[in-house]
């Protein structure tokens, strides 16, 4: 059987050439029906020679021209079904009666009657079966061909090892065809790689034109954070969609591939370089520590117990009032860390009864309380003011009274930058929550009070960020609330 790399060779033959091969081949096919009709008369091979030959002219001369006229060249590669089919049969009607009434109806010396009938139904048969064998040969992969080559292009971002990985994991993509590489390293410029050429960066604007690019794959998952910055800076000026691989430090360690690709991150768009928390200093509250995160269920309690649980706790209890919340988290860190399974405790409970905290403090006897429950909707707080002071301001200090009368070593308040010079009810009210705390260090106990302001985290509940994800998904408008908003 052909193998496919035979048949990818003849559909990269040039089309003139191709439609030249096919007259040739139905030229061999005319003389060949004449022969074999002539045999069946016959019952005998007889050469190609006086009579024979002239019946075989005039089949050329006949039939060429009227496939040329049918359009049966054009149809070959292009259409492979009820079209083509329909063509070539009225092709080989118009043939057929012709060539009967030449030699059967009128009659040629030498040549039977029968022959002018029999040669057209051999023809006809030998050309539909090489349409067929054509159309199974090459038409599937023909297809594939023009389906690929419909899909949007793209070019990789890194010509190292994961971008070689990324362009052999994207070969067979139904989403993005590669197209080639981008590398800052000028040593590779003009070069190949695995068949995909290699261009300089600063080509990126000339490419989307010439090449019709419409993404960029980033596949250098060991680049810092500003290098990354940089990259994306660039690529964005050519008004291309960016898609990258994780970096090593987002868990990307294996072979880099299609299903490893990711959208743009606003982190990226920022331009600033994340603080990563200091492992040692971590590690001193929280390694073989019994530690308890409230508001767990949320964007940034759910980020601690996260980042807790990789500290190696000796328990870690996650406490929310939202089940399907705490459900959430609770499968999410088994999932994500399931030797630590025995260790983490789902306790429902509300910052607001103090006789539930007193009951779970005095069971588990934390050693850490983180305190990021609070209600931090700006707009939804506003417009519930008193049960907004209430879960922030008295949740605060029931949480801080109960951890200090049983004993906690330490207490961190996860409070806002809103919370300076506030203008809003949220903002005031975790301010309040900060003088509560302040207030309630100043006891003499043995527990220690800190406070922590966090400045917009992206993407957290309460952030304008999944707001605008989702503006920007459903085409827009972005709403702002300041015309000289950046």
């Amino acid at each position: 059987m052909l193998s496919s790399a035979t048949a990818t060779s003849v559909l990269a033959i040039p089309r003139t050439i191709k439609r030249l091969v096919v007259v040739l081949l139905d030229t061999s096919l005319c003389v060949f029906s004449v022969w074999i009709a002539f045999y069946l008369r016959l019952g005998e091979f007889v050469p190609i020679v006086d009579s024979v030959a002239w019946a075989t002219i005039v089949a050329i001369c006949l039939a060429i021209p009227i496939f040329v006229i049918s359009g049966t060249y054009r149809a070959i590669f292009r259409y492979s079904g009820w079209p083509a089919l329909i063509s070539m049969m009225k092709a080989m009607g118009l043939f057929g009666i012709i060539y009967a009434a030449i030699f059967t109806a009128i009659g040629f010396q030498g040549v039977p009657r029968t022959v002018g009938l029999i040669q057209p139904i051999l023809l006809a048969i030998m050309v539909g079966a090489s349409r067929v064998f054509a159309r199974f040969w090459l038409g599937g992969l023909y297809r594939q061909q023009l389906f690929v080559a419909r899909l949007p292009r793209a070019l990789i971002f890194g010509a190292g090892s994961s971008g070689r990985q990324l362009a052999n994991s994207m070969a067979k993509s139904t989403e993005l065809r590669v197209v080639g590489f981008l590398d800052d390293d000028t040593r590779l410029h003009r070069q190949t790689l695995n068949g995909l050429r290699i261009y300089a960066p600063d080509e990126l604007q000339l490419l989307v034109q010439s090449l019709g690019i419409s993404t960029v794959l980033l596949a250098i998952p060991s680049a810092t954070q500003q290098q990354r910055n940089d990259i994306i800076s660039r690529v964005l000026l050519a008004k291309v969609s960016i898609r990258t691989l994780p970096t090593r430090r987002e868990g990307l360690y294996g072979a880099a591939t299609g299903a490893d690709l990711q959208d743009l991150d606003v982190d990226d768009l920022l331009g600033r370089v994340p603080v990563e928390p200091d492992p040692i200093l971590f590690k001193k509250n929280i390694y073989k520590q019994v530690v308890l995160v409230s508001g767990a269920a949320g964007s940034i309690g759910s980020e601690l117990c996260r980042q807790v649980l990789a500290a190696t706790p000796k328990l870690l209890l996650i406490v929310d009032q939202n089940e399907e919340g705490l459900y959430r988290i609770h499968e999410e860190l088994i999932a994500k860390f399931p030797s630590a399974q025995e260790i983490i405790i789902p306790l429902l409970a509300s910052v607001l009864d103090p006789n539930r905290i007193r009951m779970i403090m005095t069971t588990w006897r934390p050693n850490v309380v983180f305190h990021a429950a609070a209600y931090k909707h700006v707009p939804i707080v506003e417009h519930n003011l008193t049960q907004g002071f209430r879960n922030n301001v008295y949740g605060t200090q029931i949480m801080c009274e109960v951890s200090i009368a049983c004993g906690v070593d330490n207490f961190v308040l996860i409070s806002t930058d809103k919370a300076v010079r506030p203008t809003n009810i949220m903002g005031a009210s975790k301010r309040l929550a900060e003088l509560v705390l302040q207030a309630l260090s100043d006891n003499g106990s043995k527990t220690v009070c800190s406070i922590v302001r966090f400045g917009n985290v992206l993407g957290s509940s309460g952030s304008v960020v999944p707001k605008f994800r989702s503006q920007i998904k459903m085409g827009g408008p972005v709403t702002v609330t300041h015309p000289e908003v950046t």
